[in-house]
């Protein structure tokens, strides 16, 4: 069989003409001069509109995925913002009934005394705030065994679990005095419940192992995208450097990113590591604890303060994990999305190669504890020619009659162990292990306790009388606050 040639000109001619024979078949399926096959009259029985299917729904394409839990044919953000005016009408008596608990368990009048103050000055609250059951003195109550106080119900509340703000839910919940600086922190269901009396001070100071003769480098502002390059440069190195750009970048958490069901009016980056660790501290933000389960029985956890990191073996209240590489992994990985990764993945998880997560281990490993004049800086004990006697007798009491050095050693005062208060023995809510917090610079990190339930350093040592049955006497327990008041 012979083929003929024909020339360029012919074939292009060809070409047009079924080009042209392709349009008007195409104009006649759309005016019905030419019909589609049973077959295609099918398909576009099945397809409809893009909006009509996601009504009827069809297997194989799950148009109805919605994390609230809608069924298919209802869309997904009717339902989040159905929930969302939900959330926002019923805040009010979330917040009172918030307020009603803290009342009934603190007195939430601060008191300050001159003198005693934060690092950069911001009067410390004077305790104790928690409010004992009617009738009932510190003293009588610290002469009880585990066993009377149970039975007699006298454990004080605010010894007690200190629920979050909306347990059923929980998340990253953040101070009113943050969210004025940054807007997008804010959520529609939820204020924060303590007052800004019983939170360290804003934005807090930044201490460098590397620069102590510069004291705080803050420069008075919180550290964020758009200023850690000019605050930074040349007192950190390039890795180190790399390693801040990482730790204030957003990255998507279950309360703050940009899916239908976050908990912020517009749609979120997210939070950054900074955004609750501020200027590498705290301001008292909290959230649940992504291990323990069901929902009621998580506990909630204060933010912790990242100064001295350099100088702690284990991370994290509950899993006791090894190094400040591995944290950063786990918390964006579970705790950003409590503890399930399945909802982070949906959400935004955020995979970071180990080469950047060394770079903020090696910027966070930077940050000293504040300046603590008062003590030797070989043994991390007190140099008696400048403490006070009240601050000696304490030092005396903390390695001796009240045990505090049991689990609080220098220099930064932990023991780097997990320890369980079986406070269930006073017919308390049980916590578990939980690890020993630093407590060196531990007067610019009110509330106390991992869930921030004890407002003040009296309060600690309250409890610690009671739940470890020192019998201290008050001229005991005001020495005790004086010395970690210089730690």
């Amino acid at each position: 069989m012979k083929i003929k040639q024909v020339g360029p000109n012919r074939v292009l001619i060809l070409a047009g003409a079924i080009v042209a024979v392709s349009m008007i078949v195409s104009q006649a399926e759309r005016t019905g001069l030419a019909q589609p096959t049973p077959e295609g009259k099918k398909q576009q029985a099945q397809m409809g509109t893009i909006e009509e299917t996601k009504q009827k729904g069809f297997e194989g394409v799950d148009f109805s995925y919605d994390v609230f839990g809608a069924p298919p044919g209802q869309d997904p953000q009717k339902s989040a913002d159905e929930v969302m005016k939900k959330d926002i009408a019923q805040k009010p008596d979330v917040m009172k009934k918030q307020h009603k608990l803290l009342s009934e368990r603190y007195d939430l009048n601060c008191r300050t005394e001159k003198g005693i103050a934060m690092s950069r000055g911001k009067p410390q609250p004077i305790g104790p705030a928690v409010k004992l059951a009617s009738g009932m003195t510190w003293d009588q109550l610290a002469q009880l065994s585990p066993e009377d106080i149970k039975k007699k119900g006298a454990f004080p509340q605010g010894f007690d679990r200190l629920p979050h703000v909306k347990q059923a839910v929980g998340g990253q919940v953040f101070p009113q005095v943050q969210i004025k600086e940054f807007p997008r922190l804010e959520r529609f269901d939820v204020d924060f419940d303590l007052p800004e009396c019983l939170l360290p001070e804003f934005p807090p100071p930044i201490f460098l192992t590397t620069h102590p003769e510069l004291g705080d480098v803050s420069q008075g502002e919180v550290v964020h995208a758009e200023n850690f390059d000019r605050l930074f440069r040349g007192l950190v190195t390039p890795a180190q450097l790399d390693g801040l750009r990482m730790l204030v970048t957003q990255f998507a958490q279950e309360e703050f990113n940009a899916t239908h069901d976050r908990k912020t009016v517009k749609p979120s980056l997210g939070v950054s590591c900074l955004d609750c660790h501020v200027n590498f501290h705290t301001t008292g933000q909290f959230h649940l604890n992504p291990d323990t389960r069901p929902q009621m029985e998580r506990l909630r956890l204060d933010t912790v303060s990242l100064r001295g990191m350099f100088n702690q073996q284990i991370h994290g209240s509950k899993r006791s994990i090894r190094s400040v590489e591995d944290f950063t992994e786990f918390e964006q990985r579970t705790a950003y999305f409590n503890g399930d990764p399945i909802r982070a993945m949906k959400k935004g998880m955020n995979i970071i190669d180990r080469v950047p997560v060394a770079h903020m281990a090696q910027m966070q490993n930077m940050i000293d504890f504040p300046p603590a004049p008062k003590l030797d800086p070989l043994t991390g004990r007190l140099d008696r020619t400048k403490a006070t006697p009240l601050e000696i007798k304490g030092e005396d009491l903390f390695f001796g009659k009240a045990k505090c050095a049991a689990c609080h050693r220098p220099p930064a005062f932990t023991d780097h162990h997990m320890h369980d208060l079986h406070l269930e023995r006073f017919g308390a809510a049980a916590d578990g292990p939980i690890k020993t917090f630093v407590l060196r610079g531990i007067k610019d990190s009110p509330p106390y306790f991992h869930d921030g339930r004890l407002p003040t350093l009296e309060d600690v040592v309250e409890f610690f009388n009671v739940i470890g049955g020192l019998k201290l006497d008050q001229d005991e327990k005001k020495a005790l606050v004086a010395f970690m008041r210089a730690l």
